[in-house]
Protein backbone atom coordinates (compact mmCIF):
# COMPACT_ATOMS: atom_id res chain seq x y z
CA UNK A 1 0.00 0.00 0.00
CA UNK A 2 2.82 2.33 0.66
CA UNK A 3 4.81 1.71 -2.26
CA UNK A 4 1.29 2.28 -4.38
CA UNK A 5 0.75 5.93 -2.49
CA UNK A 6 4.27 6.62 -3.37
CA UNK A 7 3.88 5.63 -7.02
CA UNK A 8 0.52 7.54 -6.80
CA UNK A 9 2.73 10.98 -5.87
CA UNK A 10 5.57 10.45 -8.12
CA UNK A 11 2.94 10.37 -10.83
CA UNK A 12 1.81 14.33 -9.81
CA UNK A 13 5.57 15.63 -9.44
CA UNK A 14 4.26 17.82 -11.90
CA UNK A 15 3.30 20.63 -9.39
CA UNK A 16 3.42 24.59 -9.08
CA UNK A 17 5.27 26.44 -5.87
CA UNK A 18 2.57 27.47 -4.01
CA UNK A 19 3.27 30.48 -0.99
CA UNK A 20 1.19 29.73 1.67
CA UNK A 21 0.83 33.11 2.68
CA UNK A 22 -0.70 34.43 -0.44
CA UNK A 23 -4.08 33.66 -2.69
CA UNK A 24 -4.08 31.64 -5.61
CA UNK A 25 -6.11 30.24 -8.02
CA UNK A 26 -6.66 26.71 -9.30
CA UNK A 27 -6.31 28.43 -13.03
CA UNK A 28 -2.71 28.97 -11.94
CA UNK A 29 -0.99 32.02 -11.47
CA UNK A 30 -2.51 35.24 -12.70
CA UNK A 31 -0.99 37.06 -15.20
CA UNK A 32 0.11 40.96 -15.61
CA UNK A 33 -3.03 43.02 -16.77
CA UNK A 34 -2.18 44.49 -20.00
CA UNK A 35 -2.06 48.33 -19.91
CA UNK A 36 -5.22 50.14 -21.27
CA UNK A 37 -4.30 52.97 -23.57
CA UNK A 38 -6.07 56.05 -24.03
CA UNK A 39 -6.26 58.21 -26.82
CA UNK A 40 -5.36 61.85 -26.48
CA UNK A 41 -7.97 64.38 -26.77
CA UNK A 42 -8.59 65.63 -30.35
CA UNK A 43 -8.56 69.18 -29.49
CA UNK A 44 -5.12 68.92 -28.16
CA UNK A 45 -4.02 67.23 -31.73
CA UNK A 46 -5.55 70.10 -33.11
CA UNK A 47 -3.81 72.67 -31.04
CA UNK A 48 -0.13 70.94 -31.79
CA UNK A 49 -0.62 71.13 -35.58
CA UNK A 50 -2.43 74.89 -35.59
CA UNK A 51 1.11 75.38 -33.68
CA UNK A 52 3.00 73.56 -36.09
CA UNK A 53 1.57 75.76 -38.67
CA UNK A 54 1.73 79.09 -37.03
CA UNK A 55 6.00 78.53 -36.58
CA UNK A 56 5.53 77.95 -40.15
CA UNK A 57 3.75 80.75 -41.50
CA UNK A 58 6.22 83.13 -39.59
CA UNK A 59 9.25 81.79 -40.99
CA UNK A 60 7.17 82.08 -44.68
CA UNK A 61 6.87 85.51 -43.83
CA UNK A 62 10.58 86.67 -43.56
CA UNK A 63 10.79 84.58 -46.84
CA UNK A 64 11.40 87.55 -49.35
CA UNK A 65 13.68 88.70 -46.90
CA UNK A 66 16.34 86.40 -47.28
CA UNK A 67 16.06 85.16 -51.19
CA UNK A 68 19.26 86.15 -51.86
CA UNK A 69 20.81 84.85 -49.24
CA UNK A 70 18.62 81.11 -49.95
CA UNK A 71 19.69 81.66 -53.60
CA UNK A 72 23.57 81.61 -52.46
CA UNK A 73 23.08 78.74 -50.58
CA UNK A 74 21.41 76.87 -53.26
CA UNK A 75 24.42 77.61 -55.53
CA UNK A 76 27.12 76.80 -52.81
CA UNK A 77 25.02 73.25 -52.36
CA UNK A 78 25.52 73.12 -56.22
CA UNK A 79 28.92 73.52 -56.83
CA UNK A 80 29.57 70.68 -53.54
CA UNK A 81 27.88 67.82 -55.07
CA UNK A 82 29.02 68.56 -58.31
CA UNK A 83 32.45 68.49 -56.48
CA UNK A 84 31.37 65.07 -55.04
CA UNK A 85 29.92 63.82 -58.23
CA UNK A 86 26.34 63.13 -56.48
CA UNK A 87 24.65 66.48 -58.99
CA UNK A 88 21.79 63.64 -60.52
CA UNK A 89 18.84 66.61 -60.30
CA UNK A 90 19.64 68.95 -63.36
CA UNK A 91 19.89 65.36 -65.43
CA UNK A 92 16.40 64.23 -63.76
CA UNK A 93 14.32 67.58 -64.00
CA UNK A 94 15.33 67.56 -67.95
CA UNK A 95 14.45 64.35 -68.65
CA UNK A 96 10.75 64.71 -66.43
CA UNK A 97 10.21 67.57 -68.10
CA UNK A 98 10.29 66.22 -71.40
CA UNK A 99 7.63 63.99 -70.49
CA UNK A 100 4.42 65.28 -69.69
CA UNK A 101 2.24 62.77 -68.79
CA UNK A 102 5.23 61.24 -66.71
CA UNK A 103 5.49 64.91 -65.19
CA UNK A 104 2.17 65.05 -64.42
CA UNK A 105 1.63 62.30 -62.45
CA UNK A 106 4.58 63.04 -60.97
CA UNK A 107 4.22 66.62 -59.83
CA UNK A 108 0.44 64.91 -58.51
CA UNK A 109 2.32 62.84 -56.37
CA UNK A 110 4.68 65.35 -55.45
CA UNK A 111 1.90 67.69 -54.33
CA UNK A 112 -0.52 65.25 -52.41
CA UNK A 113 0.91 62.31 -51.25
CA UNK A 114 2.85 64.19 -48.58
CA UNK A 115 -0.11 65.05 -46.77
CA UNK A 116 -2.51 62.40 -47.45
CA UNK A 117 -0.09 59.21 -46.64
CA UNK A 118 1.08 61.30 -43.56
CA UNK A 119 -1.52 62.51 -41.85
CA UNK A 120 -4.13 59.72 -42.91
CA UNK A 121 -1.51 57.20 -40.93
CA UNK A 122 -1.41 60.00 -38.32
CA UNK A 123 -5.09 59.82 -37.97
CA UNK A 124 -5.20 56.01 -37.95
CA UNK A 125 -2.45 55.49 -35.29
CA UNK A 126 -4.58 57.88 -33.18
CA UNK A 127 -7.90 56.26 -33.79
CA UNK A 128 -6.59 52.17 -33.46
CA UNK A 129 -2.84 52.49 -31.91
CA UNK A 130 -2.92 54.88 -28.84
CA UNK A 131 -0.35 52.24 -27.58
CA UNK A 132 1.88 53.38 -30.24
CA UNK A 133 0.76 56.38 -31.00
CA UNK A 134 2.65 59.23 -28.27
CA UNK A 135 6.18 58.25 -29.23
CA UNK A 136 5.28 58.42 -32.85
CA UNK A 137 3.66 61.60 -32.52
CA UNK A 138 6.69 63.62 -30.80
CA UNK A 139 9.04 62.23 -33.51
CA UNK A 140 6.81 63.73 -36.36
CA UNK A 141 6.25 67.00 -34.56
CA UNK A 142 10.10 67.16 -33.50
CA UNK A 143 11.32 66.60 -36.36
CA UNK A 144 9.19 69.77 -38.32
CA UNK A 145 10.71 71.83 -35.31
CA UNK A 146 14.45 71.13 -36.52
CA UNK A 147 13.40 71.73 -39.78
CA UNK A 148 11.96 74.41 -38.69
CA UNK A 149 15.21 75.90 -37.30
CA UNK A 150 17.30 74.87 -40.17
CA UNK A 151 14.45 77.05 -42.40
CA UNK A 152 14.86 80.01 -39.99
CA UNK A 153 18.69 79.72 -40.09
CA UNK A 154 19.86 78.36 -43.40
CA UNK A 155 17.42 79.22 -46.29
CA UNK A 156 18.18 77.40 -49.32
CA UNK A 157 16.17 77.68 -52.48
CA UNK A 158 15.36 74.79 -54.51
CA UNK A 159 16.93 74.01 -57.94
CA UNK A 160 14.04 75.20 -59.71
CA UNK A 161 14.84 78.36 -58.92
CA UNK A 162 18.31 78.24 -60.71
CA UNK A 163 19.13 78.66 -64.17
CA UNK A 164 18.96 75.24 -66.43
CA UNK A 165 16.29 74.03 -64.53
CA UNK A 166 12.56 73.45 -64.99
CA UNK A 167 9.65 74.13 -62.26
CA UNK A 168 7.81 70.93 -63.52
CA UNK A 169 5.08 70.94 -60.85
CA UNK A 170 4.56 74.35 -62.52
CA UNK A 171 4.38 73.63 -65.98
CA UNK A 172 2.36 70.62 -65.98
CA UNK A 173 -0.51 72.16 -63.46
CA UNK A 174 -0.72 69.70 -60.97
CA UNK A 175 -3.34 69.31 -58.96
CA UNK A 176 -2.99 71.58 -55.36
CA UNK A 177 0.65 72.91 -56.49
CA UNK A 178 2.06 75.16 -53.97
CA UNK A 179 3.99 77.06 -56.53
CA UNK A 180 1.60 79.04 -58.57
CA UNK A 181 -2.16 80.88 -57.80
CA UNK A 182 -3.34 81.54 -54.32
CA UNK A 183 -0.95 78.31 -52.38
CA UNK A 184 1.80 80.07 -53.76
CA UNK A 185 1.27 82.49 -51.06
CA UNK A 186 1.19 80.47 -48.46
CA UNK A 187 4.01 77.91 -49.33
CA UNK A 188 7.89 78.64 -48.09
CA UNK A 189 9.46 79.10 -51.42
CA UNK A 190 13.07 78.96 -49.46
CA UNK A 191 12.81 75.79 -47.50
CA UNK A 192 14.07 73.27 -49.53
CA UNK A 193 16.70 72.13 -46.33
CA UNK A 194 16.12 70.00 -45.18
CA UNK A 195 13.65 67.94 -46.89
CA UNK A 196 10.82 67.57 -45.04
CA UNK A 197 9.06 65.05 -47.76
CA UNK A 198 11.75 62.72 -47.33
CA UNK A 199 11.10 62.79 -43.40
CA UNK A 200 7.97 62.27 -43.20
CA UNK A 201 8.03 59.62 -45.96
CA UNK A 202 10.80 57.96 -43.84
CA UNK A 203 8.07 58.32 -40.64
CA UNK A 204 5.41 56.79 -42.52
CA UNK A 205 7.59 53.58 -43.62
CA UNK A 206 8.39 53.47 -39.65
CA UNK A 207 4.73 53.66 -38.62
CA UNK A 208 3.97 51.16 -40.96
CA UNK A 209 6.49 48.79 -39.91
CA UNK A 210 5.44 49.13 -36.73
CA UNK A 211 1.27 48.49 -37.20
CA UNK A 212 1.96 45.59 -40.43
CA UNK A 213 2.90 42.25 -40.24
CA UNK A 214 2.17 41.50 -44.00
CA UNK A 215 5.12 41.64 -45.97
CA UNK A 216 3.89 43.60 -49.18
CA UNK A 217 2.61 46.18 -47.11
CA UNK A 218 5.83 46.40 -45.73
CA UNK A 219 7.57 46.66 -48.94
CA UNK A 220 5.87 49.44 -50.16
CA UNK A 221 6.16 50.95 -47.43
CA UNK A 222 9.81 50.56 -47.91
CA UNK A 223 9.69 51.65 -51.42
CA UNK A 224 7.93 54.81 -50.44
CA UNK A 225 10.43 56.53 -49.77
CA UNK A 226 12.60 56.32 -52.90
CA UNK A 227 9.88 57.22 -55.05
CA UNK A 228 9.08 60.57 -53.07
CA UNK A 229 13.16 60.84 -53.33
CA UNK A 230 12.31 60.69 -57.19
CA UNK A 231 9.68 62.91 -57.43
CA UNK A 232 11.36 65.81 -55.35
CA UNK A 233 14.60 65.18 -57.38
CA UNK A 234 13.08 64.90 -60.73
CA UNK A 235 10.70 68.13 -60.41
CA UNK A 236 13.44 70.25 -59.38
CA UNK A 237 12.32 71.04 -55.42
CA UNK A 238 15.40 69.21 -53.59
CA UNK A 239 18.82 68.67 -53.97
CA UNK A 240 20.21 65.51 -52.62
CA UNK A 241 21.76 67.00 -49.96
CA UNK A 242 18.25 68.16 -49.00
CA UNK A 243 16.83 64.08 -49.26
CA UNK A 244 19.69 63.52 -46.70
CA UNK A 245 19.48 66.22 -44.78
CA UNK A 246 15.59 65.48 -44.67
CA UNK A 247 17.09 61.25 -43.36
CA UNK A 248 19.19 63.01 -40.82
CA UNK A 249 16.24 64.96 -39.64
CA UNK A 250 14.09 61.75 -38.93
CA UNK A 251 16.15 59.76 -37.51
CA UNK A 252 17.54 62.43 -35.24
CA UNK A 253 14.03 63.08 -33.98
CA UNK A 254 13.50 59.60 -33.39
CA UNK A 255 16.97 58.68 -31.38
CA UNK A 256 15.68 62.32 -29.22
CA UNK A 257 12.82 60.26 -28.42
CA UNK A 258 13.51 57.26 -27.50
CA UNK A 259 16.08 58.39 -24.96
CA UNK A 260 13.90 60.95 -23.41
CA UNK A 261 11.15 58.36 -23.75
CA UNK A 262 13.90 55.57 -21.89
CA UNK A 263 14.60 58.48 -18.67
CA UNK A 264 10.83 59.05 -18.10
CA UNK A 265 9.98 55.50 -17.33
CA UNK A 266 13.62 54.71 -15.51
CA UNK A 267 12.66 55.03 -11.75
CA UNK A 268 14.29 57.83 -10.36
CA UNK A 269 16.09 55.85 -7.57
CA UNK A 270 15.87 52.12 -6.51
CA UNK A 271 14.35 50.61 -3.24
CA UNK A 272 17.22 47.98 -1.44
CA UNK A 273 15.85 45.89 0.78
CA UNK A 274 18.01 44.77 4.03
CA UNK A 275 17.31 41.90 5.80
CA UNK A 276 15.93 42.21 9.54
CA UNK A 277 17.05 40.96 12.70
CA UNK A 278 13.10 41.12 13.69
CA UNK A 279 12.02 40.28 10.28
CA UNK A 280 9.39 36.60 10.10
CA UNK A 281 10.66 33.49 8.77
CA UNK A 282 9.05 33.43 4.99
CA UNK A 283 5.86 30.95 5.02
CA UNK A 284 6.10 27.57 4.09
CA UNK A 285 6.09 26.74 0.43
CA UNK A 286 3.34 23.74 -1.41
CA UNK A 287 2.99 22.08 -4.07
CA UNK A 288 -0.63 21.72 -5.40
CA UNK A 289 -0.75 18.74 -7.96
CA UNK A 290 -2.59 19.11 -11.19
CA UNK A 291 -5.57 16.92 -9.48
CA UNK A 292 -6.86 20.12 -6.87
CA UNK A 293 -5.20 18.58 -3.49
CA UNK A 294 -2.14 19.20 -1.60
CA UNK A 295 0.83 17.51 -1.28
CA UNK A 296 1.86 17.55 1.76
CA UNK A 297 5.22 17.36 1.67
CA UNK A 298 7.38 20.26 2.32
CA UNK A 299 9.46 21.67 -0.77
CA UNK A 300 13.05 22.52 0.15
Amino acid sequence: MAAAAADNIDCLSTVAPIDAGTPTSILGAPTAASQVHKRTRWWLEALAIAWLCWIYDAITNLAPLRLHAALAHAQDILRFEQTLHIDPERSLDHWLAGHHTIGLLVSDYYDNAHFVVTLGLLGYIWWRRADIYRPLRNTLVLANVLAFIVFWQFPVAPPRMLAGFTDVVAATHAIGSWHTGALASQANQLAAMPSLHIAWAVWCTIVVWKIASRRWLRALAVIYPFVTAFAVLSTGNHFVCDVLGGLVTILVSVLIVRLLGGRLRRPPFRTIRRPSLFARSEPPVYGMSQSCYEVRDQLD
